[in-house]
């Protein structure tokens, strides 16, 4: 009775088992993870295109944020009474006061400059970075909380670019749309960084201006900020174009398939 008894509970357990093995191979087979979608060769082309473009907007980002000609400070031509006038540029890290020949100015002008012209040169970098000091450019002191707010908004600008790369690199790598949306937040956030940091930059220059008031001064932003501007408005465009990219329902998927139906 009792070997009988052993033989039934071995076949019960064995056939628990099994069952359990067959519920487990089951549950592993539909528990699978569904892959990502993948990217079509139009969509990629698509990208990489886009991204191209933005990577224009990261340039002209590095070329304004490196020079010095963000704003041109001119005196009168006529101010000292002689043959030279003085003029002076800076941008997010140095200032440089220029001499010029008035006779190589336009007459019709009445400031001195522009800067291309060729004259002498007196360059420093600015001191507020290091030990905290004013600089005085014709007896008119910087802001330096606001000239450095504007500086720390280029700088983070430039790391959200290198972010949004980032994350295209590994969307083209690994052909998924996914890395697509963060793309859309670094390079958007990076242009509207980019273009805060140029009305940042031109409150410092009118709170310069308004320091002194014994030499008069005429002001104007110069090609830096043109490159910058240029870029926050390239690098918010590629984002965007980057956001629709990566929709389920591409809207320039239609519009591309519209305009080939129509040619044809």
């Amino acid at each position: 009775m009792w070997s009988n008894f052993f033989l039934q509970q071995e076949e019960d357990g064995r056939g628990g088992m099994g069952a359990l093995g067959g519920a487990g191979s089951k549950s592993g087979r539909t528990g699978k993870r569904a892959r990502p979608p993948r990217m079509s060769d139009s969509q990629e082309g698509k990208i990489k295109l886009v991204f191209f473009l933005v990577l224009i907007g990261v340039t002209l980002t590095v070329l304004g944020m490196g020079t010095e000609f963000w704003v041109e400070l001119s005196q009168p031509k006529h101010f000292r009474n002689n043959h030279t006038c003085e003029m002076a540029h800076y941008g997010l890290w140095k200032s440089c006061v220029r001499t010029l020949w008035v006779s190589d100015i336009d007459p019709e002008r009445e400031s001195c400059g522009p800067a291309e012209l060729p004259g002498e040169s007196n360059c420093t970098y600015f001191k507020f970075y290091t030990s905290g000091e004013n600089a005085v450019i014709f007896k008119k002191t910087t802001q330096k909380s606001l000239h450095i707010a504007g500086a720390m908004l280029a700088l983070l600008s430039l790391f959200m670019m290198v972010m949004g790369s980032v994350c295209i690199t590994m969307s083209i790598s690994k052909s998924v749309p996914f890395f697509l949306k963060p793309a859309t937040i670094c390079f958007v956030f990076s242009g509207i960084l980019v273009l805060l940091s140029i009305i940042v930059f031109h409150q410092s220059v009118l709170a310069l201006l308004a320091s002194d008031h014994s030499i008069p001064l005429h002001h104007e932003l110069s090609w830096s900020v043109a490159c910058v501007g240029s870029s926050g408005a390239i690098l918010i465009f590629g984002g965007l174009i980057f956001l629709l990219l990566s929709l389920p329902y591409n809207p320039l998927e239609k519009c591309f398939r519209q305009q080939s139906s129509s040619d044809a």
